[in-house]
């Protein structure tokens, strides 16, 4: 009697995985090409210049540490980081500010397209043209701001050319360039917060105060952190304003760090030292977005 044979079914293979590595590579090829070309090379390069005498004419003379040696001694580079704390503190003070109590009421009362258009508006404008019509606007003698004050009966101010006034008038004038933008990123937050923790909070008795301070703030703390270091950044390195309305004046005054860079680039060809002012301003920010991110807690979150 033979025994029957045991037959074993062939293993049915699923659909077989596509391998997209090589086309992913191919499609991020060209942006890391760029990113080499356009930010890292000229990373390493800066840091190399800041330890040699170079400007164009001559070819670069290493000197080592002498250039930071001379930024530690130098008086306007100090002014220079002064005045870019203050318009930093100023600019981001009052920007988030605003911002987060328009993304509250755009949230809160309308959330229109055409609203977010018209504010959204201003960032649309350049820095240069924004700079430009509020140097008309706040002139001493002919802008139409000095002329309201005169009219009143109160003293024309100087917005551009008082010491008091020019580092503030500057930072003011990128808030209302600035706040619609950091507005419609903190309504996007305000989005990614249940209805249904408010609800709960009426039911409870909650005033609308109480749940901003103790619901809105807390959940977008992430997104308000993200912000707050994307905003500080952009704002260590404000330039055009400043060039176009005083060009650091009067007197050094609103003589921000990268006009002091630039102007030793470009105005007296001592690209070594720009190079360790660059640097500078480098671990600057490094160590700024650090503590924003310990601080802020921005890569956590309490919605779960």
């Amino acid at each position: 009697m033979s025994v029957p044979k045991t037959i074993h079914p062939l293993p049915v293979s699923g659909p077989r995985q596509k391998d997209d590595t090589k086309i992913a590579l191919l499609f991020i090829l060209p942006a890391s090409i760029g990113l080499v070309i356009f930010y890292f090379w000229p990373l390493v390069r800066g840091v190399w210049l800041s330890f040699t005498s170079w400007d164009i004419l001559t070819p670069a003379r290493f000197v080592g540490l002498a250039n930071y040696q001379q930024m530690l001694q130098d008086p306007v580079f100090w002014n220079a980081v002064r005045v870019t704390l203050l318009y930093v503190v100023i600019n981001i003070g009052v920007q988030i500010v605003v911002a987060l109590v328009l993304a509250v009421l755009m949230q809160r009362l309308s959330r229109s397209v055409i609203l977010r258009s018209v504010v959204l508006a201003p960032y649309m404008v350049s820095n240069v043209v924004a700079a430009l019509v509020f140097l008309w606007i706040l002139d001493f003698q002919l802008g139409i701001g000095n002329q309201l004050l005169a009219s009143m009966g109160l003293d024309r101010i100087g917005f551009f050319t008082n010491e008091a006034w020019v580092i503030t008038t500057i930072a003011l004038v990128n808030v209302w360039r600035h706040m619609g933008y950091t507005a419609l990123l903190l309504f996007a937050g305000l989005q990614a917060i249940p209805d249904t923790v408010y609800e709960a909070a009426r039911v409870d008795g909650a005033s609308e105060l109480r749940m901003f301070f103790s619901i809105t703030l807390p959940l977008l703390r992430p997104i308000l952190g993200l912000v707050l270091i994307i905003s500080v950044i952009g704002s260590f390195q404000v330039f055009d304003t400043v060039a176009v309305t005083t060009n650091g004046g009067p007197v050094d005054s609103s003589r921000v760090l990268q006009l002091y860079i630039y102007d030793n680039a470009f105005g007296q060809f001592n690209f070594g030292y720009a190079s360790a002012l660059s640097v500078a301003l480098l671990v600057i920010l490094l160590v700024v977005t650090f503590l924003q991110y310990r601080v802020t807690r921005a890569g956590q979150t309490d919605l779960n």
